[in-house]
């Protein structure tokens, strides 16, 4: 049990972002924290690259350092907060921290994604505890919610929006009319993406979450690379309009689905039903929703990024490492611990769903029937067809849109090669899976 007495001090490593407004609850926020708490909780260090580099949050100069032994060296620091981001040098800097003795609490998706199982097992051997709340869907409480509010359930499915930038641009493309460039553009703009937003829009930041998900939820180990995923790049604002039509809105989803002793994963850009909870979160909002055989399906929505959602959710891991909460927890849930009863990872290939087709096709008589035989020999059935009439000024080329009923991934990457070969194809375009059901046409 911790020491209702003691101060508990703590130290930050890296002062980014995040980081400032961890400093700003921890010192603005220190009555209502120690209440919460139990006991003083009191910022002592704040670990930095450049001492002299302008901040919108002012800490006193005697928080500040560019010293990181001081942390590391310092036996009155029991927890220690690491904000930097990153694998390299994150991972190394953690692994001293643990094996110093001290509690770690942490934002860092891509380090747990990369290298969780490794740091666990140093915690567990040095009896210490890592809290990542805050990894995870900023500041949706979906780490706490799915290893203890929902402890009693078997969890059968995640299906989760994890990425505001994505699902900001995606916003702004449908309801502005706007194309994927422009934007990106405004979302860098707006602070929403980064001046290089390769792993948010391909799929990186929401696959590795999903990768930490999946080890909470089901025990299952999978690296992140394992776990099938595209991003946003390819979707035109043909395809929102075309999905629309269809009765859908598209989403970038992770999705991890239990069958029988197998573990459905995969992250893709996805046709999700127009008035469905996940079709309606909007903007650089995040969504989870989560189906256990007991509760049945429990959604969560908020800010997922943003210094203050973000910083929410690493201070309230700061508050249970000092209560305990996080120990117990830590030594119960055995993250990333290979646990025998685990399911297995199902083959990518034999992932089944619906699915959206849209090419650049030649405007001439049996190109459908070409393309519909292809699918046949592949036992895919069509659901729909659109043709859009053809326009004086389209240069020989017309879009088609097929909308499949339920087969395989595999199938469906088969089909589409060969399809990809023929003469009548001028662009291979996009093949996105549906959602829970079929179009409403």
């Amino acid at each position: 049990m911790p020491d209702t007495q003691q101060t508990a001090k703590v130290a930050l490593i890296g002062l980014g972002t995040v980081g400032q407004g961890v400093a700003r609850l921890l010192l603005e926020q220190s009555e209502r924290i120690t209440r919460q708490a139990g006991r003083k909780i009191e910022l002592i260090k704040a670990v930095v690259k450049h001492l002299d580099k302008p901040r919108d949050f002012s800490l006193p100069s005697s928080l500040l350092t560019d010293d990181l032994e001081c942390v590391v060296q310092d036996p009155d620091i029991s927890i220690v907060v690491e904000l930097m981001g990153g694998i390299d040098p994150a991972g190394t800097i953690v692994n001293r921290l643990l094996e110093s003795g001290k509690d770690i609490v942490t934002a860092n998706k891509a380090l747990l994604a990369e290298q969780g199982m490794a740091l666990c097992d140093t915690a567990r051997k040095r009896g210490c505890s890592i809290a990542f709340e805050a990894a995870v869907a900023g500041g949706i409480p979906i780490v706490a919610n799915i290893s203890q509010c929902l402890s009693a359930n078997q969890i059968t499915s995640i299906r989760a929006i994890l990425n505001g930038t994505c699902n900001h641009i995606l916003t702004e493309m449908e309801s502005r009319n706007v194309d994927y460039a422009s934007a990106l553009r405004e979302a860098q703009e707006l602070g929403y993406a980064e001046a290089d937003p390769t792993f948010d829009i391909d799929g990186t930041d929401t696959v590795q979450k999903l990768a930490i998900l999946t080890q909470l939820a089901f025990g299952t180990r999978v690296h992140w690379r394992e776990i099938p995923y595209q991003g946003i790049e390819k979707i035109d604002l043909e395809d929102l309009h075309f999905a629309r039509q269809l009765g859908f809105r598209i989403k970038l989803l992770a999705t991890a689905q239990l069958l029988g002793r197998e573990l459905e994963l995969h992250v893709a850009p996805t046709l999700v039903r127009i008035g469905s909870p996940l079709a309606e979160v909007h903007g650089a909002r995040n969504a989870v929703d989560v189906a256990g055989d007991a509760v049945g399906s429990v959604f969560y929505e908020g800010y997922g990024a943003g210094q203050m959602p973000t910083a929410s959710a690493v201070v309230a891991d700061v508050i249970d490492t000092v209560v305990g909460r996080a120990a117990l927890t830590f030594e119960t849930l055995e993250p990333w611990k290979l646990l025998s009863h685990a399911p297995l990872v199902r083959d990518p290939a034999a992932a089944e769903s619906c699915y959206y087709l849209r090419l650049r096709v030649e405007d001439r008589p049996s190109v459908l029937a070409e393309i519909a035989g292809v699918l046949g020999k592949k036992a895919i059935s069509i659901a729909s067809v659109i043709q859009p009439p053809t326009a004086s000024e389209n240069n020989g080329s017309v879009p088609l849109i097929i909308m499949t009923h339920q087969t395989t991934a595999g199938a469906i990457q088969e089909a589409t090669e060969t399809i990809a070969a023929l003469p009548c194809l001028l662009s291979r375009g996009v093949c996105l899976p549906v959602l829970d059901g079929e179009p409403q046409v």
